[in-house]
């Protein structure tokens, strides 16, 4: 038997849901679940036959080849049960249409806005949301986009009639947009088109640095006038809340999180990393998790090998991280 303590459903392949209109939210469980007979995926390798899984208020509690059914049975025999996918970084049930305006709640005017929450925007009954659980796309990170600091995700589950019903983790973490070390050429402005070193990089630096200062002299103080913007800020001094930074080169890296590190904020998260793997020792000893972007993509550079990005998870992980 395997005691699991983490949020999961699981899915059984082969089924078939003949449904039309919008998804209904299933109630909450009333008894205890056990299915039975499955070949069960783990999710590290691990293939168990003839699986017993036994669920109870939406968690899975044992789970092995060996364990006692309980509660209301279900036999599947002859089907395949996998962990539910988690999708970080998205967008999901911020944007309906791309052209329709009023359907875009991912991007809000201004630059430095971490009090922005994407979860109170969140559309539990969008269509691109309802798409995802028949996938096998069970929770995501609802997370805004758009200038420096993008704003504030959470944790939802898509199976839901609203956001508050659909909030798993409340305000789970701000999103930073590091300053690009290399930029392309302004072709209006007669630059060349290629890339070039980006001249205000250090000075957008200094700006992100500068208010990640004030914001923390701000929680040190008595907080009046109210600043929403530093108020938002409070968990990355505090460690409730994790700081998502977005860098992709070698030099971005280095500097995002060397600095970070010295404005006090000890939970960060490298998002995208395209050259993480030149900085490992770095990030093992800071102890900072990467989230790696997609690997079904073409390499950034002419010189990097065609299945890259395919590969760089292996490369991190193989490195320790």
């Amino acid at each position: 038997m395997k005691k699991l303590t983490y949020f999961a459903l699981a899915l059984l392949t082969g089924f078939y849901q003949n449904a039309s209109g919008q998804q209904t939210p299933a109630p909450a469980q009333s008894e205890v679940i056990s299915v039975t007979g499955a070949t069960a995926h783990i999710g590290d390798g691990t293939v168990i036959e003839n699986c017993t899984l036994v669920f109870e208020n939406g968690k899975i509690t044992a789970l092995g080849a060996g364990v006692s059914p309980q509660g209301r049975v279900i036999n599947a025999a002859g089907k395949h049960m996998y962990p539910g996918f988690i999708a970080p970084g998205k967008s999901l049930g911020l944007i309906e249409i791309n052209a329709v305006r009023a359907s875009d709640d991912q991007d809000e005017i201004g630059s430095l806005i971490p009090h922005v929450r994407s979860l109170i925007a969140y559309n539990a009954e969008s269509k691109v949301v309802e798409s995802m659980r028949p996938n096998g796309v069970l929770l995501g990170q609802i997370t805004p986009r758009g200038g420096r600091i993008s704003g504030t995700s959470s944790i939802v589950q898509f199976d839901a009639w609203n956001w508050e019903d659909a909030a798993v983790k409340v305000d789970d973490g701000i999103h930073l947009n590091w300053p690009n070390t290399f930029r392309r050429g302004r072709w209006w402005l007669g630059e060349d088109r290629g890339y070039q070193p980006n001249k205000e990089y250090q000075e957008q630096v200094e700006e992100v640095l500068s208010f990640l200062k004030n914001a923390k002299v701000y929680g040190n103080g008595q907080g009046s006038p109210v600043n929403p913007a530093f108020e938002a800020s409070q968990g990355l001094f505090n460690g409730s809340k994790r700081l998502y930074v977005y860098a992709q080169d070698e030099k971005q890296i280095v500097d995002a999180i060397t600095s970070l590190k010295e404005a006090g904020i000890d939970k960060l998260v490298l998002v995208g990393g395209y050259h993480a793997y030149r900085v490992t020792d770095l990030l093992k000893k800071n102890k900072i998790p990467v989230l790696v972007n997609f690997t079904h993509s073409l390499p950034e550079f002419d010189d990097d090998d065609y299945d890259f990005t395919y590969k760089l998870p292996k490369m991190l992980v193989d490195a320790g991280l």
